[in-house]
Protein backbone atom coordinates (compact mmCIF):
# COMPACT_ATOMS: atom_id res chain seq x y z
CA UNK A 1 0.00 0.00 0.00
CA UNK A 2 1.08 3.56 -0.64
CA UNK A 3 0.56 4.86 2.88
CA UNK A 4 1.84 8.24 3.99
CA UNK A 5 4.17 8.32 6.97
CA UNK A 6 2.56 10.62 9.57
CA UNK A 7 6.06 11.89 10.44
CA UNK A 8 6.34 13.37 6.94
CA UNK A 9 3.06 15.31 6.98
CA UNK A 10 2.91 19.08 6.78
CA UNK A 11 0.12 21.47 7.67
CA UNK A 12 -2.01 22.07 4.59
CA UNK A 13 -1.34 18.67 3.01
CA UNK A 14 -4.32 17.08 1.30
CA UNK A 15 -4.69 13.41 2.19
CA UNK A 16 -7.21 10.73 1.32
CA UNK A 17 -8.72 8.24 3.75
CA UNK A 18 -11.11 5.33 3.64
CA UNK A 19 -13.93 6.66 5.79
CA UNK A 20 -16.62 4.42 7.25
CA UNK A 21 -20.05 5.91 7.48
CA UNK A 22 -20.80 6.09 11.23
CA UNK A 23 -24.52 5.62 10.58
CA UNK A 24 -24.17 2.69 8.16
CA UNK A 25 -21.09 0.66 9.19
CA UNK A 26 -21.11 -1.44 6.02
CA UNK A 27 -20.61 1.66 3.83
CA UNK A 28 -17.17 3.16 3.23
CA UNK A 29 -16.08 6.02 1.00
CA UNK A 30 -12.82 7.59 -0.06
CA UNK A 31 -12.71 11.12 1.37
CA UNK A 32 -10.25 13.97 0.99
CA UNK A 33 -9.13 15.75 4.12
CA UNK A 34 -6.58 18.36 5.12
CA UNK A 35 -3.79 18.18 7.66
CA UNK A 36 -4.26 21.03 10.15
CA UNK A 37 -2.85 22.01 13.56
CA UNK A 38 -4.43 20.16 16.47
CA UNK A 39 -6.62 22.67 18.35
CA UNK A 40 -5.18 21.81 21.78
CA UNK A 41 -1.57 21.32 20.70
CA UNK A 42 -0.53 23.42 17.69
CA UNK A 43 2.66 21.34 17.31
CA UNK A 44 0.57 18.21 16.62
CA UNK A 45 -1.43 17.30 13.54
CA UNK A 46 -5.14 16.69 13.10
CA UNK A 47 -7.20 15.67 10.11
CA UNK A 48 -9.98 18.02 9.01
CA UNK A 49 -12.55 15.77 7.36
CA UNK A 50 -16.29 16.26 6.86
CA UNK A 51 -16.18 19.59 8.71
CA UNK A 52 -14.78 17.79 11.78
CA UNK A 53 -11.32 17.55 13.34
CA UNK A 54 -9.98 14.05 13.88
CA UNK A 55 -6.92 13.17 15.93
CA UNK A 56 -4.48 11.21 13.78
CA UNK A 57 -3.95 7.79 15.34
CA UNK A 58 -1.02 5.44 14.74
CA UNK A 59 -3.22 2.97 12.88
CA UNK A 60 -4.86 5.53 10.55
CA UNK A 61 -4.26 4.90 6.86
CA UNK A 62 -3.51 8.16 5.05
CA UNK A 63 -2.92 8.22 1.30
CA UNK A 64 -1.38 10.89 -0.94
CA UNK A 65 -3.83 10.28 -3.80
CA UNK A 66 -7.38 9.13 -4.30
CA UNK A 67 -6.10 6.39 -6.63
CA UNK A 68 -3.83 4.99 -3.88
CA UNK A 69 -6.74 4.97 -1.41
CA UNK A 70 -9.03 3.27 -3.94
CA UNK A 71 -6.40 0.63 -4.70
CA UNK A 72 -5.98 -0.13 -0.98
CA UNK A 73 -9.75 -0.25 -0.50
CA UNK A 74 -10.28 -2.71 -3.34
CA UNK A 75 -7.34 -4.87 -2.24
CA UNK A 76 -8.79 -5.04 1.29
CA UNK A 77 -12.30 -5.83 0.06
CA UNK A 78 -11.31 -8.41 -2.58
CA UNK A 79 -12.12 -11.82 -1.05
CA UNK A 80 -9.64 -13.49 -3.46
CA UNK A 81 -6.74 -11.21 -2.46
CA UNK A 82 -5.52 -13.14 0.58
Amino acid sequence: MDLLDPKNLKFGDEVFVIYRNPHVPSVSNIKAGEIVPHPKDPNQYALFLNETLHVIEDDDALFATQDAAEKAYFEAMDPYNS
